[in-house]
C-alpha cells in the first residue's frame, strides 16, 4: 500500500476512542483498487457516524482530520454531507460523512472497510452503481445526440460563440464517444470509473484519436472533423444529419 495512504488508517485509528464513529471506507483509489493509488493520488473517504447529531459535531469542525498528521491549509464544503480539504504537505482530501441509514440509500462501487467497529454490521455489497448516464442508453441515442451536437456546436462557431461551440464539439460530442465505448461489448475498459466516463481512457482505447478530437478551443472545426470520421466509420449514421455536418464544416467562418 502506498506509504500516504497508510495516512487514512492513521485517521482510523485516531477515531476509534468515540464510541460515535462506526466506520472509515476509503472509496476510489483508496476504496477496493488502492493498488493504483500513487503520488498523484488523493484520499477519498466516508466517515460512518452513530445518528445525525454525531454527523452534525464531524461536519462542525476539522480537529479531527489531525489525525492524518499535518495541518490543513485551506478546506471548503462540496457537499451538503461533507468537504475538501489541503493540508500544507500536500495532501488532499475529499470526505463525506454518513448514519448507516443514509448509507444504505447511497449509490456506490469499490468501497474498501479501512476500520470498522466491532459488532456494527455495514452493507457494502449490494449497492447499485449509478444509473444509465442517459434516460436512453443506447446505440443509437448515443450516435445521434454525438452528430447532433456537432451540428449545434459547428452553428455555434459560425456565429462567433467559440466556447459553446467547444463545449458541444470537444465535450459533449466525445461525451457521447465515451458512451458508445462502454456499450461496445468487443471493448474492455481498465478499471472503469462508474462515475467519471473520462478516466483512464487514454490507457484503455489507445486507438481513439483523442489528440484530434479534443485539440482545443482554436480548432473546433478540425475537432468536428475528426469525431464526424470517426462516427461513420463505425457505426450506422443517417445522411441527412452527416451531410448537414459537413456543409456546415465547409462553410466560411
Amino acid at each position: 500500500m502506498h506509504s500516504t495512504l497508510a495516512r487514512l488508517d492513521d485517521l482510523a485509528l485516531s477515531l476509534t476512542p468515540d464510541p460515535e464513529v462506526l466506520a472509515v471506507l476509503g472509496l476510489g483509489s483508496a476504496g477496493l483498487e488502492h493498488s493504483r493509488f500513487d503520488d498523484h493520488s488523493d484520499i477519498d473517504f466516508w466517515l460512518v457516524v452513530a445518528d445525525a447529531s454525531a454527523k452534525q459535531r464531524y461536519l462542525g469542525h476539522q480537529d479531527w482530520l489531525s489525525g492524518f498528521g499535518g495541518r490543513v491549509s485551506y478546506s471548503f464544503v462540496n457537499d451538503p454531507n461533507g468537504r475538501k480539504a489541503l493540508f500544507e504537505d500536500g495532501l488532499f482530501l475529499e470526505y463525506a460523512i454518513f448514519t448507516p441509514e443514509e448509507l444504505r440509500l447511497l449509490a456506490f462501487t469499490g468501497a474498501r472497510v479501512v476500520w470498522q467497529r466491532r459488532g456494527i454490521p455495514l452493507d457494502l455489497d449490494d449497492h447499485p452503481g449509478p444509473g444509465a448516464p442517459t434516460a436512453i442508453d443506447t446505440v443509437e441515442f448515443h450516435v445521434n445526440e454525438a452528430l447532433t451536437n456537432l451540428f449545434v456546436g459547428l452553428h455555434r462557431e459560425l456565429r462567433g460563440e467559440r466556447l459553446t461551440a467547444f463545449r458541444f464539439i470537444q465535450v459533449h460530442a466525445v461525451d457521447r464517444l465515451l458512451a458508445l465505448l462502454r456499450l461496445d461489448p468487443t471493448r474492455r475498459w481498465t478499471l472503469r470509473d462508474p462515475f467519471e466516463a473520462t478516466r483512464r481512457v487514454e490507457s484503455s482505447f489507445g486507438d481513439l484519436p483523442l489528440h484530434r478530437m479534443v485539440p482545443g478551443y482554436d480548432d473546433n472545426k478540425a475537432a468536428a472533423h475528426a469525431t464526424l470520421e470517426w462516427l461513420t466509420a463505425r457505426y450506422e449514421t443517417d445522411p441527412a444529419i452527416v451531410d448537414a455536418v459537413r456543409g456546415l464544416l465547409a462553410a466560411d467562418s
